[in-house]
């Protein structure tokens, strides 16, 4: 074999052709390269004037003979399946590719979504990078074929990466690289992607789907009004959970966890859910009960939700009949049979029950997506089915109750940027003996905050909302 083949055969493998494979081999004979070459033209003169069945016979072993011969093993991850899926392996292997292999290419292609933080920089078409892993050295090279399907969804070409190397490293390519690039590139999205927050919609025909935008709630626990020890004890439980895969593997369970969070309207159940969410830097899906038409959807949708998200179902004590004792009365039968819950927009009675909500976020179909957070809210705790609020199921209860004077002083940092003040004392006394929500102490603070920067008429009126809301206290 000429010098100069063999060199750009070893550098280029991911593009051999088949007479290229058949002199692959440095080891053979220049003997019995050169037969091989012999049957390569001869068969190539004789295809066209042979029967199908010697045709069919010689390909076959033609085409064994070059798989013996050829020490490269081939794989190719497609954009889309045959059935025009979205392969996500693909996904996962561009993102890994553009952070770990694209400075080798010639040629590459700089690519922005609405959700992304940074320009997003692959390998072009026709290009081939190199990669090394545990002492291994895998090409890649990208490409684009023409399906031999053609669907209304793809009429034009398919992108694939072909993966190319030696022989010998089947078996770490296949248990351990598609592995460490299935983990890298998950982390590498999630890194250069902006969270998002989704809800379902009805789609029609097609049933139930997830729509998002861009989540920016600006909440964190640096600025969540909370009492300091429960704070401390979410942020701990929150990073034992993220710490915590190895663990739940041992033990045999799921790796998600439960909270509930709840408390009087305004307690901050809304700004807690973006806080965890910020803090562990996970989607949230806002998922809508009464948007779902039967169980069946309801595990549908849980399906298509990803692995480190925070679903969210708010007020769940006002979300179909999943507030009550599992034995109804007849009269709750009548009233439920006179006045259905019905989706809004679509045509379909609400059948969602309290075991099918139970088992989509608990029972084997929960398993599905690791690494998830489930939160209910509610304000009112005494309605709620006790097997639906379990230890186990929602692991961590949180109590969001009304404002304290550790918290007002969180709000004092973050909206007057002071510590301390001369109307403090006043502020403090009050908070003992009355109940009002942070939300009320924030509106109060902020009523003039946003007019002038002036702390003495800002706390001045929260002192004012404090005392109107002890009289009304002393009427009732």
């Amino acid at each position: 074999m000429k010098t100069g083949k063999k060199n750009r055969l070893q550098k280029n493998p991911s593009r051999l052709n088949i007479m290229d494979s058949l002199l692959i081999p440095a080891g053979l004979s220049s003997a019995l390269r050169k037969n091989l070459k012999i049957l390569y033209f001869v068969w190539a003169m004789l295809r066209s004037s042979i029967s199908v069945e010697l045709k069919n016979m010689f390909t076959a072993l033609l085409r064994r003979t070059i798989m013996f011969f050829n020490p490269y093993h081939v794989i190719e991850i497609h954009e889309r399946s045959e059935h025009m899926v979205r392969n996500k392996l693909y996904s996962l292997a561009k993102a890994y590719l553009s952070n770990t292999c694209s400075h080798g290419a010639h040629k590459q292609h700089a690519e922005m979504t609405s959700l992304s933080v940074l320009p997003f920089l692959t390998i072009a078409e026709e290009e081939e990078v190199v990669d090394t892993f545990q002492g291994a050295k895998l090409w890649w090279y990208a490409s684009s074929c023409k399906p031999k399907y053609i669907t209304k969804k793809c009429n034009g070409e398919v992108r694939f990466y072909r993966l190319t190397f030696l022989k010998k490293y089947r078996k770490l390519v296949e248990q351990e690289y598609l592995t460490h690039i299935f983990h890298e590139g998950r982390e590498i999205l999630a890194r250069n992607q902006q969270r998002r927050l989704f809800t379902n919609i009805h789609s029609g025909g097609s049933g139930y789907s997830w729509t998002c935008v861009a989540f920016e709630h600006p909440a964190t626990f640096d600025t969540l009004a909370l009492d300091p020890a429960t704070k401390r004890d979410v942020i701990e439980d929150l990073m034992s959970f993220r710490e915590g895969k190895e663990y739940y593997k041992k033990i045999g369970k799921a790796w998600k966890r439960g909270y509930l969070l709840y408390g009087p309207p305004g307690s901050g159940k809304s700004t807690m859910i973006a806080a965890i969410a910020n803090f562990l830097e996970y989607d949230v899906y806002d998922l809508e009960l009464t948007a779902i038409k039967n169980n069946m959807e309801l595990k549908k949708i849980f399906l298509e939700t990803s692995s480190k998200s925070v679903i969210v179902i708010e007020d769940i004590d006002c979300s179909l009949n999943l507030t009550g004792k599992r034995v109804i009365k007849k009269k709750d039968k009548d009233e439920a049979k006179a006045a259905p819950a019905v989706t809004e927009g679509y045509d379909n009675v609400n059948t969602v029950t309290l075991s099918g909500l139970l088992n989509s976020i608990d029972g084997l179909w929960s398993a599905c997506e690791d690494e998830k957070i489930i939160i209910f809210t509610t304000n009112h705790v005494d309605k709620l089915d006790p097997a639906l609020i379990r230890r186990g199921r929602m692991d961590l209860h949180i109590e969001m109750s009304y404002c304290t004077f550790e918290a007002f002083k969180v709000f004092a940092r973050n909206y007057l940027g002071i510590e301390t003040h001369d109307l403090f004392s006043t502020i403090e006394k009050l908070f003992l003996e009355v109940n009002v929500s942070p939300a009320d102490v924030a509106g109060g603070l902020m009523s003039r905050s946003l007019r002038n920067a002036d702390v003495d008429a800002c706390l001045a009126n929260l002192v004012e909302v404090l005392n109107l809301a002890k009289e009304e206290m002393s009427k009732r």
